[in-house]
């Protein structure tokens, strides 16, 4: 196996629900729980992230018309299955997502569920 191969598949682990974790408690009055069995994410009260139960994938809340952006750019690291067609949730796949767009998933999914008074100070960050 030549030495991009293996890159490549080494590459693919770097993405975690560790690295989820990390990511989304340096978001403000993050709090740490579950969803549906599996470890989740709140903000005031609101999901906005939970490990999906085949273990691969993290589900997010997103905005519809970014959702549709997203699939099209990269549909291996982002999809949906039947049963989020109809909600705000974007399923993202650890052995495909870069981190920096993990990153900035996760920063839009906590504005979306977060109240007003936390999201305004934070945007003018």
């Amino acid at each position: 196996m030549g030495r991009a191969k293996r890159n490549a598949k080494a590459g693919s682990r770097v993405v975690t629900w560790e690295t989820v974790r990390e990511i989304a408690l340096k978001l403000p009055k993050v709090e740490e729980g579950k969803s549906y069995g599996t470890p989740a994410f709140r903000v005031g009260g609101q999901l906005f992230a939970r490990l999906h139960q085949d273990g691969d994938c993290v589900v997010m809340r997103i905005d519809p018309a970014e959702r549709e952006l997203r699939m099209a750019a990269d549909p291996r690291a982002f999809f949906i299955t039947d049963h989020y067609l109809d909600y705000p949730w974007l399923l993202v796949r650890f052995s495909a997502v870069r981190k920096s767009d993990l990153r900035d998933l996760l920063g839009d999914a906590w504005r979306l569920a977060a109240p007003a008074s936390l999201v305004d100070p934070f945007g003018n960050d």
